[in-house]
């Protein structure tokens, strides 16, 4: 390869390489060859786990516990037979439920929030911005004993999903705080122009700052939706003692111990709790970069 280099033709009319010339290129091209491999590297490490868990899942049950890595047969029958476990559609239902509906109420309540922590100047700005960081800090864990209890003995509702999804309507501080970041990165001067032109600040909110917000609105969205959809500590707490109320997070370790020994089934369970996950990253990753790129810039 350097005698290559060294040899490279040179277009008529031009100078020659110098020595110092041939090195800043070698050294460029030794630096591509780096960062690619790296690139390379790093996409095969977070590719060949799935890639192993979707070819297990199309093998034979005595297959999966052979060395062998493809399939001599491949079962697409191990699909149908995921979906036609009791109760595995209840929880494709109920994660939905959750996930879908908890975005919602998510985003709908934490926007107001953010945009008042972002563009408006009150008493007391600095200490609210506190309470919304240390709520982001406060683990679920050292609060689910009294919550369990309010939402179980006062309302009644243990054995459902409601404890999970009703809270998300008054707001999530990560949400907040994300949205705020990028709102901050709005130019002040479209509000006010807004505000000449006979705006209020509802108006103001839903005409102008929505539509400039989309990508922090759907880094929030998905951020919430991923994490909903795969959450396994709140309906373990809630919804344990009620199957119909299982999520596909909670139900894939049942399901994994009653088929402990069909790896195949297990894998193609798996595959279908990922699938809408990567799915939906898929077609709205762009926005979903251009939101985290963009927050945090200002603030």
């Amino acid at each position: 390869m350097t005698r290559l280099l060294d040899k490279e033709p040179v277009a008529t009319g031009s100078a020659p390489l110098t020595a110092a010339a041939r090195t800043a290129r070698r050294k460029a091209l030794l630096h591509w060859i780096a960062v690619h491999s790296l690139g390379i590297a790093a996409a095969l490490f977070f590719v060949l786990p799935f890639v192993f868990v979707v070819l297990t899942s199309l093998m034979s049950d005595q297959q999966t516990l052979t060395r062998d890595l493809i399939p001599t047969n491949w079962e697409w029958g191990n699909y149908p037979k995921v979906l036609d476990t009791p109760g595995f559609l209840t929880w494709w239902r109920n994660t939905l439920l959750y996930a879908g509906l908890g975005t919602v109420l998510t985003v709908l309540s934490s926007i107001p929030v953010a945009y008042a922590l972002a563009k408006f100047r009150f008493r007391g700005q600095r200490l609210a911005m506190m309470l919304v960081i240390s709520m982001m800090m406060l683990p679920p864990q050292v609060v689910i004993i009294p919550m369990y209890l309010f939402w179980a003995k006062e309302l009644d509702l243990a054995g459902t999903l409601w404890p999970l999804i009703i809270p998300m309507a008054f707001g999530d501080a990560f949400s907040i705080f994300l949205l705020r970041q990028f709102l901050l990165t709005i130019p002040n001067e479209y509000l006010d122009s807004a505000k000449v032109d006979g705006c209020g600040e509802l108006r103001t909110l839903i005409r102008i700052v929505l539509p400039m917000a989309k990508p922090g609105i759907a880094a929030v969205a998905l951020f919430q939706f991923f994490y909903a959809w795969n959450d396994y500590f709140g309906p373990q707490i809630y919804a344990s003692e009620n199957p119909g109320a299982w999520t596909l997070s909670y139900g894939l370790e049942s399901f994994k111990g009653a088929h402990h020994t069909d790896w195949n089934l297990t894998m193609a369970a798996t595959v279908l709790v990922m699938a809408p996950v990567i799915i939906v990253f898929f077609f709205a990753q762009k926005a979903f970069v251009e939101g985290v790129t963009l927050t945090g810039v200002k603030g």
